[in-house]
């Protein structure tokens, strides 16, 4: 997926790539589906253990910030892979679903180091705040999927820190 898309990613390529057989895929997989929901939930499991590792020295939201622009989840790779996903997510109900199931635990992660890192009794709307927070993260991910030369790690921080920055102490 990360390589060839939607278009690359059979049950043939798999198997060659593997070196299983077809049924061990369907046996664990059930189907396409499957294996597509198999594949968002590990992608999403691992940027959420990314995005919420406590880093010395760093706030949760500092440390949120230098995970989502770490090699780790700021590659072409993995991001090719989630646009993928995204696109599949538009028109395949069972990975809609698994979505709707889990990305609001992303907002409410990023509303939550919002919320510690706002001075006190601040009058916000973090959900709002962390949603516009993803649409940039979203988009700088695009872009870097686009001509990675273009957004370098650096200035996808730069971007993410001067949104943020009004809404931290």
């Amino acid at each position: 997926m990360a390589r060839g898309g939607i278009r690359d990613f059979t049950v043939d390529r798999i198997v060659a790539e593997a070196g299983v057989s077809r049924g061990l895929i369907t046996h664990h997989f059930g189907s396409m589906d499957g294996l597509m929901v198999a594949v968002y939930s590990r992608m999403y499991d691992e940027w959420m253990a990314a995005i919420s590792r406590p880093v010395p020295g760093l706030t949760p939201l500092e440390a949120l910030v230098e995970a989502l622009v770490s090699p780790a989840l700021f590659s072409r790779d993995v991001l090719n892979v989630w646009l993928t996903l995204w696109g599949e997510i538009a028109n395949n109900p069972v990975l809609r679903a698994e979505h709707r199931a889990r990305y609001g635990g992303y907002r409410q992660t990023i509303a939550d180091a919002l919320r510690a890192a706002a001075p006190p009794d601040t009058a916000m709307d973090f959900d709002a705040v962390a949603s516009a927070f993803i649409c940039l993260v979203d988009g700088l991910g695009v872009q870097r999927c686009i001509d990675p030369d273009l957004l370098p790690e650096a200035a996808a921080r730069a971007a993410c820190r001067a949104l943020l920055q009004p809404y931290t102490r």
